[in-house]
């Protein structure tokens, strides 16, 4: 089955580039591809869309302008603080993103440069293959806002970087440029800027090309060790959400807004 994703999810910029290959680019002009409420939506939605297209074979992830994705819009933060119909639906979001890039049998590759962050650093992280440029800036940026790091951090910093490592960068919100991402193993591969897309391009080429159930079932075996970290994921995402409850999370908004330290209580 195809699908006509610009029906399906007309906040998403998707296109066939390629005979077998979707591109789906981050773009938001002006907000660094901050992730909008209806963006995130479609967004955790896609993948199961992606994962039953017998036309696609691979899919290629990037962010538009030199950035990959400033994370959830913070206007959609404070709905979730503010709304309590907001904070369950986007909750049941953030869950079924992970779950369902989880769960999706088609290789998926993302291309990072800028800053990446929160539900777009999702993407950028839970891609099969993950390449980023020197100039990435990737940060979780959840304990800056005043709430727990649940968007993805528990399911897969701690297998891919060790524990140590994830404490560190997931409780200080401390940024990794592309070269450090590599070297801890946030990553796979650090590619000079002017070569990173051809370079995503040419891997999301081989996996097309490759053998299509051999590639999906390694994926989806692979995928068992962080679903096996589940329970550990639903326990963040519901302590971030519980922290969505509390005064922090306005006075996180408003030292993002104003490009100052916060003033937790």
């Amino acid at each position: 089955m195809a699908f006509a994703y610009d029906k399906e999810f007309p906040s998403l910029d998707i296109e066939r580039i390629e005979d077998g290959i979707l591109r789906l680019t981050l773009r938001a002009p002006g907000r660094l591809n901050a992730v909008s409420e209806v963006q995130h939506g479609e967004l955790a939605r896609v993948w199961n869309a992606i994962g039953t297209d017998d036309e696609t074979r691979a899919v290629l992830v990037r962010g538009a302008d030199g950035a990959f994705s400033s994370g959830g819009d913070l206007d959609l933060v404070l709905r979730i603080a503010d709304d309590e119909e907001t904070r369950q639906r986007v909750f049941h979001e953030a869950r079924d993103l992970v779950y369902n890039m989880l769960a999706c049998p088609t290789p998926i590759v993302s291309a990072i440069t800028g800053p990446a962050v929160g539900a777009g650093l999702v993407v950028g992280l839970l891609a099969d293959v993950s390449l980023a440029s020197p100039k990435a800036r990737i940060v979780d940026g959840h304990t800056k806002l005043g709430v727990a790091a649940g968007d993805h951090a528990a399911i897969i910093w701690p297998l891919l970087c060790g524990m140590a490592k994830a404490k560190y960068h997931l409780l200080l919100c401390e940024e990794v440029d592309g070269v450090e991402a590599e070297r801890i193993g946030l990553v796979s591969l650090c590619v000079p800027e002017e070569e990173l897309e051809e370079r995503a391009l040419e891997i999301a080429r081989r996996l097309a090309s490759g053998y299509r159930s051999a590639i999906s079932h390694t994926k989806l075996s692979l995928n068992e060790w962080m679903k096996t970290a589940g329970p550990i994921f639903d326990a963040s995402l519901a302590l971030e959400f519980l922290d969505m409850t509390g005064p922090d999370v306005r006075e996180g908004v408003a030292a993002v807004r104003e490009k100052r330290p916060p003033r937790f209580t």
